[in-house]
C-alpha cells in the first residue's frame, strides 16, 4: 500500500480535496444503485459509460473481487474529477500497474453528444453510479464527507477511484 502514496499525492498535485488508498473490499455495490441512474438521471442510456452501457453491478463486484486496494479522491463541483481519475489511472498503468481502472463522477463530457462509437476510449470512463458502487457507503466508510444534497445552495462532494493492483 505505501507505494501507491505517490498517487495520493500526485491526486493532490492535481487539484483534489483529498485522496486516500483504500481497501477494494470497503468498495460497496447494490443493485439500487443503477435502477436510480435510470429513474433519476437525464443522461441514462444517453452516453456509452452510462447505463444500461456500463458494467453491471454484479460485473463490476466480480472485477473489485481481483484487486486488493484503490485510490478514492475526492473533489468539488470545480475539479475535474474525471479527468484526473483519466490521467491518474494512464500514470499507474505506465508505472507498469496494467491493472489500473479508474472510474469518475457523473456522465462523461468528452463529447457533446455521444456518437455510436466512443472517439475517446483512452480517457472515456463510467461513473462509479454507473457501475452501481454506492458512492455514499463507499466513501462514508473510508472518512470522507458526503450529504443528499437538499438545496442548490448545498456544497457538492464529487468522488472519483482508481483500482490499483
Amino acid at each position: 500500500m505505501s507505494n501507491f502514496q505517490q498517487y495520493v499525492r500526485r491526486a493532490l498535485d492535481l487539484g483534489v480535496r483529498g485522496a486516500k488508498v483504500i481497501q477494494s473490499q470497503s468498495i460497496v455495490t447494490a443493485e439500487w444503485v443503477r435502477i436510480k441512474c435510470q429513474f433519476g438521471c437525464g443522461g441514462y442510456g444517453q452516453a456509452l459509460t452510462c447505463p444500461p452501457f456500463s458494467p453491471t453491478p454484479e460485473l463490476t463486484r466480480k472485477m473489485i473481487s481481483f484487486y486488493t486496494y484503490a485510490l478514492l479522491i475526492h473533489g468539488d463541483e470545480y475539479t475535474a474529477i474525471s479527468s484526473i481519475v483519466s490521467t491518474l489511472e494512464r500514470e499507474a498503468f505506465l508505472d507498469d500497474l496494467y491493472r489500473a481502472f479508474g472510474m469518475g463522477s457523473g456522465p462523461c463530457t468528452l463529447c457533446e453528444k455521444c456518437p455510436k462509437q466512443c472517439r475517446y476510449p483512452e480517457r472515456a470512463r463510467p461513473s462509479m453510479e454507473a457501475c452501481g458502487i454506492d458512492v455514499f457507503s463507499t466513501v462514508r466508510a473510508n472518512g470522507f464527507p458526503i450529504e443528499v444534497l437538499k438545496t442548490t445552495g448545498c456544497e457538492a462532494n464529487y468522488y472519483g477511484l482508481i483500482l490499483l493492483e
